[in-house]
């Protein structure tokens, strides 16, 4: 489950934007489908294991106290943590899409002039309140329920997004954070994210071989951006090698793609 780091996004598919409306189908065989929930179900039943009645994690300069039923810090979360600290201007405007324990919020908002936070999770939401008090940026960011941009209003400089990487059925709130059934926020969030993105805005997207990779460069590519991959780090677990990647996504063209 690894894959090259360096530039990616249009160069090995096409611009098209029926991609948004498709059907998803992995970009993978079946047997690498499989592989992929093999290493899903452990990942969650470790991740549970682990959870029991809740977390507390010290994490770049936070304090963070996260509920069993939502997404714990993990040991590849500074790839994108990492990231948002030295990507925030203070002058931006920045939306985090699906906060969950708040945590690149709460990185932001230590830089940026706002920051609004969303997510679908009210135990995650509930979370990343208190976490922002916790940490003194309480009154700098603004938290909503939000499915994607369903309640987002406005435009941001910056939007981060660390999307559910595989595309199976959730069961329960925290599998809600880690799987998308059949990518239908993902695409969503291309689909609509040039209504929301200021001019000269950025994206940083945090994503995984452990998910469909070559079907997130599709969706990049139909949106338009030209994807950089500024952090990687490679894993060994469970018998796979799994590649993170913090992506760097930008609009150079003018004229925002059509979609279907």
């Amino acid at each position: 489950m690894a894959r090259e780091s360096g530039v990616a996004g249009s160069e090995a598919h096409t611009d098209d934007a029926s991609i948004f409306g498709a059907d998803y189908e992995p970009r993978m065989s079946a047997e690498y489908v499989e592989r992929i929930r093999t290493w899903h179900e452990s990942a969650l039943a470790a991740m549970k294991h682990e959870a029991g009645k809740g977390q507390t994690f010290s994490y770049l300069g936070l304090t963070l106290v996260v509920p069993p039923e939502v997404q714990p810090i993990t040991s590849m979360s500074g790839l994108l943590g990492e990231t948002v600290r030295s990507e925030v201007r203070a002058t931006d405007r920045v939306l985090d899409m699906g906060t969950g324990s708040g945590v690149n919020a709460i990185l932001a908002a230590a830089t940026a002039a706002s920051v609004v936070a969303v997510d679908t999770n009210p135990i995650a939401l509930d979370a990343a309140r208190n976490n922002a008090e916790r940490n003194n940026v309480g009154k700098k960011i603004d938290f909503h329920y939000s499915d994607v941009f369903g309640a987002v209003e406005g435009s941001f400089d910056l939007i981060i997004f660390d999307p559910p990487f595989r595309w199976f059925r959730p069961r329960d709130l925290l599998e809600s954070a880690t799987t998308d059934e059949n990518y239908r926020a993902l695409r969503t969030f291309f689909k609509e994210v040039h209504q929301y993105l200021a001019p000269k805005g950025r994206v940083l997207l945090f994503f995984a071989t452990s998910g469909d990779m070559a079907y997130l460069d599709e969706l990049i590519a139909a949106a338009g951006f030209v994807a950089e991959v500024v952090a990687s780090r490679r894993l060994h677990k469970d018998g796979y090698l799994v590649e993170y990647q913090t992506l760097r996504l930008k609009a150079p063209r003018t004229s925002k793609p059509a979609v279907s």
